[in-house]
């Protein structure tokens, strides 16, 4: 491939169509695309962006359970809601689809057949999870279970959510079906597996030097270290067969006579709705779509975030060269995790900014957000979003840097020469030349950035020139110098101007909004990418009006958004936040019994402290317990309680303590007991 590739086609994550969208969403895979697009945009370059909404997989279906209603009803309301969201936010996609349509079942349908045909599959008849309640086979997404990399209680049988990785239904322990809670049953049923480990050398050679039979390349020193790094560790591992069917009765039915009740595998349709999204997208405009996926000039770029790095990098490029007619990726930049305010984005804890929200009660404030998410994209590590710091970086960057900046500058054009721009003498100090090397040198360093997916780098890019724009107005004083030197004002102002009309451009695609509004008043809309860097605004040009650009963010704004956290789920509170994450190894360590408390009396000189005795079914012991404000000793006697037994021995306050009693700290600052359930006897081992 060319260095400058001939078009580029874009595809961001198709989000499930089970839920509203939050900004790690926005964040992971919707703005970075959206400020890479709109940079090529400005470039003149042939890009289209697809995405859509992904209408199948059990996580609908569980949605609908919840609710009370249909698959159908679920993804007709979200695909709507998700879009607006979106639009609200200004992520402009060239097209957005969805993969319950007919063209999209059709394509899939014809490509699962194909793939058929050439032998990518194998037919296997194998021991599947059941859930025998509700009498039916269980997809990845209706088994959870504790995760054998984390611990995570909570796993899917596809993926831990926790810490992002890939799973199969086999690799749960002590699985559990999500639609009964019941224990489930392995059964024979038939399902077409894709069988990965076929694949492992060509996937290394392509993921290691980026080149492959021809069909275009990568330069795999541009792929993010955690990218490359996940895909190796999957082909290190040894790739397994994946079944690419399910028995399900809501997705694209398998088109195979005798596979009634099955439908495609998610992660071999979802992807396959980039393509279908292309070929709507080209039939509505009248352009043909083919270039876009097989001409190996074009450059295929996914945006995405971490946890769907595996199926973007691995199983969807084998399905694409088993076709043979695709292209494969040439980058897949994906993001890690957004956390919010100290914790983990929670969407059933309702712990999350979600989108719709924010562009509600910030009406016609979508430039706000996108500054600060793209200050703090995931684009290496997890960052964390807090509302303080946005209140921050709008307040001092936004208002107090740009706005002040180019107020200044429109406020003085208009007092000291009738609102018009003024000109330039040309004798510049080497002050003005510093300024006019870095006008110049901005929209490169910023594109470059953009072009390597450093977004956070162009941003900084794009706001230096602005803050120099502001330190050089600060310093140069031009409403002192107009009254002995006009002509020395003037070229203060003009330099200035410049400065401001060169940033509404770099700043266009993470600022849209407020970048059109300031080229408006300068008179230089739709001017490219490749117009900045030298002077923009000619002597004499009028200047519009311009209002105050960012209004600040309030404290109460602050505290009205964080209330909101949390907020409207059953049996949610404040509470303290979880530790830092431990193992199930950890866990394994710690021996906890069932105690029955025989004596307790408090420790001498110390008013917060119980000695107890204890009796854990094999030995008697003492433990000294903080709990002497909470219990009298009377009210401890006889009580069976949770023992950390084999926790090292402690002197406190003279007595040797054997061990820890478990409490529960109540809202009120009270304590309670960890009390076992009726029946439970000391010696009885807590798991």
């Amino acid at each position: 491939m060319s260095e400058q590739p001939k078009r580029t086609l874009v595809t961001s994550a198709l989000p499930y169509a089970n839920g509203p969208i939050h900004i790690g969403h926005i964040a992971g895979a919707y703005l970075p695309a959206d400020l890479y697009v709109r940079y090529l945009r400005l470039k003149k370059r042939d890009v289209v962006w697809v995405c859509g909404s992904d209408e199948h997989g059990a996580a609908i279906t569980l949605r609908a359970r919840k609710e009370n209603t249909t698959p159908r009803a679920i993804v007709d309301q979200y695909h709507e809601e998700m879009q607006a969201a979106f639009a609200g936010l200004d992520i402009a996609f060239d097209h957005y689809d969805r993969t319950s349509s007919k063209e999209h079942h059709d394509f899939a349908q014809g490509f699962f057949l194909d793939l058929l045909k050439k032998g990518a599959f194998t037919e296997e008849t194998r021991q599947q999870f059941y859930d025998p309640e509700e009498q039916q086979f269980l997809a990845d997404r209706y088994i959870q279970g504790t995760c054998p990399k984390c611990a995570h209680d909570a796993a899917y049988g596809d993926q831990c959510e926790k810490c992002g990785s890939a799973l199969s239904p086999e690799d749960l322990v002590n699985p559990r079906s999500t639609l009964s809670g019941a224990a489930p049953e392995m059964r024979e049923t038939t399902l077409w597996y894709l069988p990965m480990d076929r694949h492992e050398r060509w996937l290394r050679e392509y993921l290691e030097s980026g080149v492959l039979d021809g069909a275009g390349h990568h330069d795999p020193k541009a792929w993010k270290a955690h990218v490359l790094g996940q895909c190796r560790s999957w082909i290190d591992g040894g790739l397994q067969s994946r079944a690419m069917t399910r028995d399900l009765d809501w997705g694209v039915p398998v088109p195979v006579e005798g596979a009634e009740g099955k439908v495609l595998y998610v992660w071999l349709d979802a992807p396959l709705g980039y393509i279908t999204a292309t070929r709507n997208w080209a039939q509505k405009n009248g352009v043909d779509w083919k270039p876009y996926w097989q001409d190996k000039d074009t450059q295929l770029v996914h945006f995405i975030g971490k946890d769907n790095i595996v199926f973007h990098c691995i199983i969807f490029p084998i399905l694409l060269k088993e076709q043979g007619d695709y292209l494969l990726p040439h980058n897949v930049p994906a993001n890690e995790f957004m956390n919010l305010e100290g914790d983990k984005i929670s969407t059933s804890r309702n712990w999350a900014v979600w989108a719709q929200d924010y562009v509600d009660d910030f009406n016609g404030r979508s430039d706000e957000m996108r500054y600060v998410l793209a200050s703090i994209m995931p684009e290496q590590r997890d960052s964390e979003f807090t509302w303080p710091d946005f209140q921050a970086r709008v307040n001092n960057e936004l208002a107090d840097v740009l706005g002040n900046f180019v107020n200044r500058v429109f406020v003085l054009s208009g007092k000291f020469h009738d609102g018009k721009a003024p000109g330039a003498s040309g004798n510049w100090t080497a002050v003005d030349q510093a300024l006019r090397d870095l006008i110049t040198a901005t929209p490169g360093l910023v594109g470059e950035a953009i072009e390597r997916y450093r977004f956070r780098d162009a941003l900084q890019h794009a706001m230096g020139l602005v803050r120099a724009g502001n330190k050089y107005l600060t310093e140069e004083e031009p409403w002192k110098v107009v009254k002995t030197d006009p002509d020395r004002a003037a070229d203060i102002l003009h330099l200035a101007l410049q400065v401001t009309a060169n940033a509404a451009i770099v700043l266009a695609p993470f600022l849209p909004r407020t970048a059109a509004r300031i080229a408006a008043a300068l008179g230089t809309s739709d001017l490219p990418w490749d117009a900045a860097g030298v002077a923009l605004v000619a002597a004499g040009q009028p200047l519009g009006s311009l209002p105050i650009l960012f209004e600040k963010i309030t404290d109460e704004q602050v505290a009205e958004q964080q209330g909101k956290l949390g907020a409207g789920v059953e049996g949610m509170r404040d509470v303290e936040p979880e530790k830092a994450q431990t193992t199930f190894d950890d866990f394994q360590a710690m021996d906890l019994r069932v105690a029955e408390v025989l004596t307790a009396e408090k420790v001498k000189g110390a008013d917060k402290l119980l000695q107890l005795t204890v009796r854990t079914g094999y030995d008697e012991r003492t433990v000294v317990s903080g709990i002497a404000e909470h219990f009298s000793p009377e009210e401890v006697v006889g009580r069976k309680v949770m023992l950390l037994a084999n926790l090292a021995p402690r002197k406190i306050r003279g007595v040797v303590s054997q061990g820890m009693v478990l409490m529960a700290s109540t809202e009120d600052g009270g304590l309670r007991f960890v009390t076992p359930e009726e029946g439970a006897e000391p010696g009885d081992i807590i798991r």
